[in-house]
């Protein structure tokens, strides 16, 4: 019998078994995601959403785990010198690119010096300024090539920091910390954030990006990690309409949606059971007056605007209990600080509140003969919606007459970026690191992508610099308290509520760890 007629009957019994085995459906998530990203290139972008969906796509020095706790990325081990002013990590020999090229100690100097170069424009490059000369070259004081960040060997990389910087491990999870891929963007340019020219080093790769409508990630087989990751595609869909997100969540085309309306709040504790998560969150939400704008220059006209805010009703009526009524602006339970610096009206009576800010809207020039006029911004949402008008009310006993703007996300935040005309503005922080740093360095002066206030006072300045200098935790602690103390009495934001996360989540999903980050990378999930 020949070799031939003997494997016959084998491939037949082969062929059978591959026809009788089910072919195994791709695992996809579809991820509701509440705004449309503006970009996808790691070294502009300025918002959660963005960040959400750069979580998958790149792997930094380190990550988040589902928990929310700092563990190895791209660097399997580190070490730091005896005064915390020099970190060295050693790389994974098996990190890759998508592309299959190896990621190295050379790819993090590349992209720490390109977020640094001020024709970069990075928003976010303050972030990074613990960084020996990176504020410097940021400024353009200075060449690139001088940033305190060193490649040893292809595997090791050194990174000198300007002081001790208690939490620059975690503040290495942000965005701003990703590598990006030198070849791509020296072949495709601004283009190669595209489909097709992206090469991420993350768990996912990108796929699709249609403008209004989703981008899509799929599982890259080069990463390090890929055997461990489970969900094989994910579409991030834009869901500025949180009414509409929960139609589709309840019609099972989204498995998770990273926000709800609170005007349901009820609803969905009531009907959707555990899919329904509510939990602490890092962040303050606040609106941004610009004091260099004639009224609302005077302090006292912001400081009025304050006072007769209601936020116990905001919290409770509004946002279902969602928030918590904030009187500071870096949020309590943060670490590195004791109490913020609370407003002196807290606790206080209303009515007692609204004569004082009477008596200030007064001295000012503003009364019932004189109304003070302003228009409120905010970005697409019912929540922000309901929050503003239920404020504008609040300001009519002052005899203030509001009219109300609303804008898609983008449009919202891309002229409070770009230094767009506005009166008064609706506008969050979610801290990136738990430190009050993260929170009072927003209004630094020379923080001209998130200063939306344009705020400018060199006591404040001088404070932050003091405290960026100081090593002692409890000294520097004292510092940030007295710059946020200026901040309560200046006021050129607002602060309203500390955020709690909502998020709608699936049965389906699995994985999913409510965080104070509320960071949720697709790698740790999986579907059922």
């Amino acid at each position: 019998m020949s070799v031939l007629r003997r494997l016959t009957p084998l491939l037949a019994v082969v062929a059978f078994v591959l026809a009788a085995t089910p072919v195994l459906a791709e695992m996809i998530y579809h991820r509701g995601n509440t705004g449309e990203p503006e970009t996808l290139d790691l070294h502009k972008t300025s918002t959660i959403y963005e960040s959400n969906i750069l979580r998958d796509l790149y792997e930094g020095l380190v990550i988040y785990d589902a928990k929310g706790k700092v563990i190895p990325g791209v660097a399997e081990s580190w070490s730091v010198n005896d005064d915390g002013t020099r970190y060295t990590f050693t790389l994974r020999a098996n990190a890759r690119w998508s592309n299959g090229d190896p990621v190295t100690a050379e790819d993090f100097v590349y992209s720490f010096q390109r977020i640094m170069t001020p024709e970069t424009g990075a928003k976010y490059a303050t972030v990074l300024y613990p960084i020996k000369n990176a504020e410097k070259i940021n400024k353009g004081e200075i060449k690139p090539a001088m940033i305190g960040v060193t490649a040893k060997d292809k595997l090791t990389l050194d990174i000198e920091l300007e002081a001790p910087t208690p939490y620059f491990l975690e503040l290495l999870t942000h965005q701003t910390g990703l590598p990006v891929h030198k070849g791509s963007i020296d072949k495709h340019g601004n283009d190669f954030v595209r489909p097709g020219n992206m090469v991420s080093n993350g768990a996912y790769k990108l796929a699709e990006f249609v403008p209004n409508s989703h981008v899509k990630s799929v599982r890259n087989p080069e990463f390090h990690g890929n055997d461990t990751v489970k969900i094989d595609a994910v579409y991030y869909y834009p869901t500025e309409d949180r009414g509409a997100a929960l139609r589709r969540f309840q019609a099972g085309e989204l498995h998770s949606n990273n926000d709800a309306p609170t005007e349901q709040m009820k609803w969905m504790r009531e009907n959707l059971g555990q899919q329904f998560r509510v939990a602490p969150y890092l962040g303050t939400y606040y609106y941004a007056v610009k004091t260099d704008k004639k009224p609302f220059d005077d302090a006292r006209i912001r400081q009025a605007l304050s006072m007769v805010i209601d936020r116990e009703f905001l919290a409770t009526e509004i946002w279902g209990g969602s928030m918590v009524p904030g009187y500071s602006l870096v949020p309590p339970g943060i670490g590195n600080y004791g109490d913020p610096a609370y407003a002196d009206y807290k606790g206080q009576d209303m009515l007692d509140r609204e004569d004082r800010a009477t008596a200030l809207l007064k001295e000012a020039g503003f009364g019932p003969d004189n109304p003070l006029k302003l228009e409120l911004r905010y970005n697409t949402s019912e929540n922000h919606k309901n929050t503003a008008v239920a404020i504008a009310d609040m300001w009519k006993p002052l005899n203030v007459e509001v009219s109300l703007l609303n804008t898609d996300v983008k449009t919202h935040y891309a002229r409070l970026r770009d230094k767009g005309d506005f009166d008064v503005a609706r506008a969050g922080w979610i801290g990136d690191y738990s430190d009050p740093q993260n929170f009072l360095f927003l209004v630094e002066s020379d923080n001209p992508g998130f200063n939306y206030a344009n705020y400018a006072n060199p006591e404040f300045d001088a404070l932050m610099d003091k405290a960026a200098a100081e090593t002692d935790l409890a000294a520097r602690a004292k510092i940030l308290f007295d710059a946020e103390t200026i901040f309560m009495r200046d006021l050129p934001y607002i602060p309203l509520l500390y955020y709690g996360s909502l998020s709608m989540v699936s049965d389906k999903l699995k994985g999913w760890e409510d965080n104070l980050q509320n960071v949720h990378a697709t790698r740790w999930m999986s579907i059922e």
